[in-house]
């Protein structure tokens, strides 16, 4: 049989000239390695921030989280010092107060916290990917300068966009503005807002035209002392009890046209690139969530015995814990991921949809399977991970439900976008 049929010599010649082409590419394994760090890898001051993150939860929040759970009220002395860490202005500027850390000092933060406990680390998450970030984008040189400097400091701040009849459908409101001279006139309300218990500064979306559709829509700066501007009912939620969630009611309050960020007809931009960075942030609350989960797992299967043995030595547990660990792993390296890319300026919508989708399914996951390996002690209030299973939920829901990433995805894909 004949396999070739041209000179194995001159087959040969062509194949090694092939291979010199491609030796001549090929990067050297030191090259690699100076070219590419692991995902997990830290920088020395991020690394010692989150240590420092890491003690605060464990030693000033880890013992009041089951109390400001049942009584779904955030300690303010936890707040202050939560203020005084510079955790509510991690990437703001120094200038205004702030700590001028990174995007992913914020996601490490968020993940330090929710693995104690979930309510806290949801309160820095929006002060810090939601309002702060978007005054910092959007706001003016005043504005910046006026509520920076006092979100850095001592004032917590929320963001409302949700109403009764939007939902995953953002930009359906009801919420009207309505130009009277040197002032707007806003009158609606807003449901779901976190923060909202606490906050002294509201970025509020409302519209000016309502045939403009998405065009109309416009964000306000408002404090919360406005005439006409209420804090209503507090919800009493499943979850994350100890984050207030409330309703804003709006009753024909006077607004400068200075308090406008961005322009008018400028909100539906601000709030889509805004929510974009803000699922990075959710993401990291559920990778820490199940992280927290499965700590406690592996410390209980340890401690706990049957049949004359720690439950840790039976090949069923283990399986369950591996599974576990892998899942978090794996939503922790979506969520870094996001987070580096935002930070290096490059495109990372698709890879926020995914980190938010997939850490938010394994978080509810693995505090399930947590819950398993203490067996009917995890069915009770005393156990640690009942109230990490409740706190989970809202992660497949808030800043965009699962089935809204699935179709950010599933878009980018068929658009050829990695």
């Amino acid at each position: 049989m004949i396999l070739f049929e041209q000179p194995a010599s001159t087959l040969a010649s062509g194949l090694s000239r092939q291979y010199a082409a491609l030796s001549c590419c090929r990067m050297t394994p030191v090259a690699d390695a100076q070219a590419v760090s692991p995902l997990t890898s830290l920088l020395e001051e991020e690394r010692l921030f989150q240590q420092s993150i890491r003690q605060f939860a464990r030693e000033r929040l880890a013992p009041h989280v089951r109390a400001m759970d049942e009584e779904a009220l955030f300690r303010k002395d936890l707040l202050k010092e939560m203020f005084a860490l510079g955790l509510m202005g991690v990437d703001v500027k120094e200038e205004y107060g702030g700590q001028a850390g990174s995007f992913f000092q914020s996601i490490l933060a968020i993940e330090e916290l929710a693995r104690v406990d979930p309510a806290a680390s949801v309160i820095v998450d929006v002060q810090n990917t939601l309002v702060n970030n978007a005054i910092e984008r959007w706001g003016t040189a005043e504005q910046k300068k006026r509520y920076l400097s006092r979100l850095s400091t001592d004032t917590l701040g929320a963001y409302a966009l949700s109403e009764a009849q939007s939902g995953s459908d953002a930009f359906a409101l009801g919420t009207r503005a309505v130009l009277d001279g040197d002032h707007y006139r806003l009158s609606g309300r807003k449901l779901w807002i976190t923060n909202a218990g606490e906050a002294g500064l509201f970025l509020i979306f409302a519209t000016i035209d309502q045939s403009a559709g998405y065009k109309g829509i416009t964000c306000f700066l408002i404090e919360r002392e406005l005439t006409g501007f209420q804090v209503g009912r507090k919800e009493d939620k499943l979850g994350i009890r100890a984050s207030s969630t409330c309703e804003l009611i709006l009753d024909d309050v006077r607004v400068p046209v200075e308090n406008v960020m961005g322009q008018p007809g400028k909100g539906y931009k601000i709030a889509i690139e805004t929510l974009n960075e803000g699922r990075i942030g959710i993401g990291a609350q559920m990778v820490g969530l199940a992280q927290g989960a499965m700590d406690h797992a592996l410390r209980y299967a340890k401690e706990r015995k049957q049949f004359g043995r720690s439950i840790s030595e039976f090949q069923g547990v283990q399986f369950e814990l591996a599974d576990m660990a892998t899942r978090v792993e794996g939503a922790r390296l979506m969520v870094y991921n996001a987070a580096r890319l935002r930070d290096a300026g490059h495109p990372f919508v698709t890879q926020a949809a995914m980190a938010k989708y997939y850490s938010s399914t394994i978080a509810e996951e693995v505090a399930s399977k947590a819950i398993e390996v203490y067996g009917g002690a995890g069915f009770t209030k005393d156990c640690p991970v009942e109230k990490l299973y409740r706190d989970a939920k809202i992660g497949r829901i808030y800043e965009g439900t699962s089935n809204m990433q699935r179709l950010t995805i599933a878009k980018a894909l068929l658009d050829g976008k990695k």
